[in-house]
């Protein structure tokens, strides 16, 4: 079982930058994924970026590419997601979420994901 806990969210202005933090803990294989999603109020949890335990491939949503970088580090079990230019359409509770998952197709639909933290807010002021 793996546990996943989110800190770093906070309040900022639109422009702002908040850097993300996932700490995972239990056994996590080589080939599980752990990836940021986002729920805003009334609206489905979506995916924002992706990156698998080993190896350099990650993965973004359209809308965060070039604003946001997510990386992993193994050696203190943690993934980060830093979070630059800020909008208010970035607001959100944002969750990491891993699974035991092969196919990037996969990665997209929070319904593949196994384990999750309990989210860390986000808000953006204009």
């Amino acid at each position: 079982q793996v546990q996943l806990v989110e800190s770093g969210g906070a309040s900022v202005q639109a422009g702002g930058s908040l850097r993300l933090s996932c700490a995972v803990s239990g056994r996590i294989l080589s080939n599980y994924v752990v990836s940021w999603f986002r729920q805003a109020p009334g609206k489905d949890r979506e995916f924002v970026a992706a990156v698998r335990w080993t190896g350099t491939n990650t993965y973004y949503r359209n809308s965060v590419k070039g604003r946001f970088t997510i990386s992993r580090d193994n050696n203190n079990r943690s993934v980060h997601l830093q979070m630059d230019s800020l909008s208010p359409e970035d607001a959100a509770v944002y969750y990491c979420g891993t699974a035991l998952l092969s196919r990037p197709e996969t990665f997209y639909s929070w319904k593949n994901y196994a384990s999750w933290g309990q989210g860390t807010q986000v808000t953006v002021s204009s």
